[in-house]
């Protein structure tokens, strides 16, 4: 079996820490790099209900996309929920390693497996990161469908390809209008608006879009926006991370048992519309 300083040194190779966001909080939160790896869970959120899973698992390593301590602490005390979290990991001698604007930056990376999960053909990135001269690697990707969709049609494919969350999936735009190109970015996505109207696309799928900024959007353009669960459009991810771990167990013959988490981590969990509300 390999110790978890190989694993971890396998996970930066596909997700360089140096290519995260300075305020971002990514890599290894705890763990023995001499301790034996066996059994890895990938999660979207390092929550105490995906921990417990992984305990139930027998897990040695926890990989989530979600920091822990993104603002840093002070204390890791076992009265607090994120410090109980930490108590549970160490004692079950679980490691916990985080791949957050790394693995949105990475080729492939968040966005391209959110495309992967809607059938879209990724293009290019949104935002291209400049230290990348083969302009593969970056925020976002600019997609194309394999035949036009309407607005209506192209929400309803999404529904039913991510994840079910109580929130589904908001539309804002003529739901007639055709979709031809689509601009995807997995998480918060509304602090890239101006890149998505420089890329010209017919919508834009993301999460998290606040009411000022989609609405200045549409003042803008007739771009049609979807905004899909934060937890949902990151999953697949997990997915997609889980399997490029496996190639790479294969490889290195480390016979290593990774699993995805299914549990629903998205923090709302009921809806109810509107009476009389447009659908």
């Amino acid at each position: 079996m390999p110790r978890l300083s190989e694993v971890i040194a396998a996970l930066d190779a596909l997700w360089p820490p140096a290519s995260a966001e300075d305020w971002d909080a990514v890599g290894t939160v705890c763990g023995d790099p001499d301790q034996e790896v066996s059994r890895v869970l990938f999660a979207v959120d390092p929550v105490q209900e995906i921990v417990d899973e992984a305990v139930k698992l027998d897990a040695d390593l926890l990989v989530t996309h979600h920091p822990l301590y993104l603002r840093g602490t002070t204390t890791v005390a076992a009265s607090t929920f994120k410090g109980r979290v930490v108590h549970t990991l160490i004692k079950s001698d679980i490691a916990l390693h985080v791949a957050h604007t790394n693995a949105d930056r990475a080729d492939p990376g968040v966005s391209d497996a959110l495309a992967g999960a809607l059938d879209l053909r990724v293009v290019r990135p949104l935002v291209p990161d400049p230290t990348d001269a083969d302009g593969r690697r970056g925020l976002g990707r600019v997609c194309e469908l394999d035949h036009p969709l309407t607005v209506r049609e192209f929400a309803a494919r999404a529904a039913e390809r991510l994840p079910a969350t109580a929130q589904g999936i908001r539309v804002a735009g003529d739901p007639e209008a055709l979709v031809r190109t689509v601009a995807v970015s997995g998480g918060s996505g509304d602090s890239l608006f101006a890149d998505v109207r420089a890329a010209g696309v017919d919508a834009f799928l993301t999460a998290d879009l606040r009411h000022h900024p989609a609405s200045e959007a549409r003042a803008h353009s007739p771009l049609a926006l979807l905004d899909a669960a934060h937890w949902a459009t990151e999953w697949p991810w997990c997915e997609l991370a889980a399997a490029q771990l496996d190639e790479i167990s294969d490889r290195h013959g480390w016979d290593l048992r990774v699993h995805v988490s299914k549990t629903v981590t998205d923090p709302w969990n009921s809806h109810s519309p509107s009476p009389g509300a447009p659908n």
